[in-house]
């Protein structure tokens, strides 16, 4: 099928997305190629990756039973599959979406100040905030100093895809991308067009194959949060109990609360954490001593 013959004016959604995937090479997106394929183009769970959607929401639009897709998503779908002017236009016709043509503005999303006090007050206790797409909105000191190891504290799924530290980081790196992946698509399904989510999976989706696979996979649930063994490398290994808890206040975000058992070799590795990292003294002025 030639790339740039017009669209079928009588092809529905699913067919036009199928033909239209057909044409392009996992090269053409920055994709690895692995060697021969049973069909041609590209796959649909590699399509849906790097649109920034779940393979099971994907297929549905392919399978012509997404009856009311977002704009959102069409023009994340139309940027994937590297539609000319031409073919986005019948993308949006025969997919007739009956949401609001107004772009949804973006929603920047604060932490309110009684919580940001609330975990910088926290001196024992690593916590941070995270956002829709986990993004790290506020981390309290000893968090920063926890996750230290890290090239940058900023997104929880790029710190475990794309940043080597976790390998060492984590004694169970697989597990804890596996949740966050979970946790994201629970996210993604509850809303599908945001800007943010759809930004991060696209991004993740080029650069990490493992990600890629996880987001293929249709989770039924999120796993629970268990013991998180991690290692410092200042201080070594280290068990702290993961909880995370739904701020009512701000919907999407959670706190994420890190603990170690009293008087465990743990907390005594996270009192040594906070002891290296906090600020030095003033020099103290004594009576009678010249300063």
């Amino acid at each position: 099928m030639d790339k740039h013959a017009p669209p079928d004016p009588v092809e529905g959604l699913g067919r036009f997305l199928r033909s239209r995937r057909a044409l392009l090479s996992p090269a053409a997106v920055g994709l690895p190629s692995t060697g021969r394929r049973r069909v041609p183009g590209l796959r649909r769970d590699e399509v849906a990756a790097l649109a920034g959607v779940s393979a099971g929401y994907y297929m549905r639009l392919e399978q012509d039973r997404e009856l009311n897709p977002s704009e959102r998503v069409l023009e994340a779908v139309a940027r994937v599959l590297q539609l000319s002017d031409e073919d986005r236009t019948h993308l949006f016709r025969v997919a007739r979406p009956t949401a609001r043509r107004m772009k949804p503005p973006v929603r920047v999303e604060r932490v309110s100040a009684p919580l940001r006090q609330m975990i910088e007050g926290w001196t024992r206790t690593p916590a941070f905030i995270i956002g829709r797409a986990q993004d790290l909105l506020v981390t309290n000191s000893l968090a920063a100093a926890l996750y230290s190891d890290f090239t940058r504290q900023d997104n929880v799924l790029r710190m475990l895809f794309l940043d080597p530290a976790a390998k060492a980081f984590y004694r169970s790196p697989e597990r804890a991308r596996h949740r966050a992946v979970a946790d994201l698509q629970r996210t993604a399904a509850q809303t599908p067009d945001d800007p943010r989510i759809l930004e991060l999976v696209g991004e993740l989706a080029v650069r990490s194959g493992e990600f890629r696979s996880l987001w293929a996979r249709e989770y039924s649930r999120v796993p629970p949060y268990q013991v998180k063994e991690v290692r410092h490398s200042a201080v070594g290994p280290m068990e702290l109990r993961h909880e995370a808890l739904d701020i009512r206040s701000a919907p999407g975000q959670q706190l994420v609360i890190l603990q170690a058992e009293p008087g465990s070799r743990s907390a005594d590795a996270l009192a040594l954490l906070g002891s290296i990292g906090a600020p030095p003294l003033p020099p103290q002025q004594h009576p009678g001593v010249d300063g």
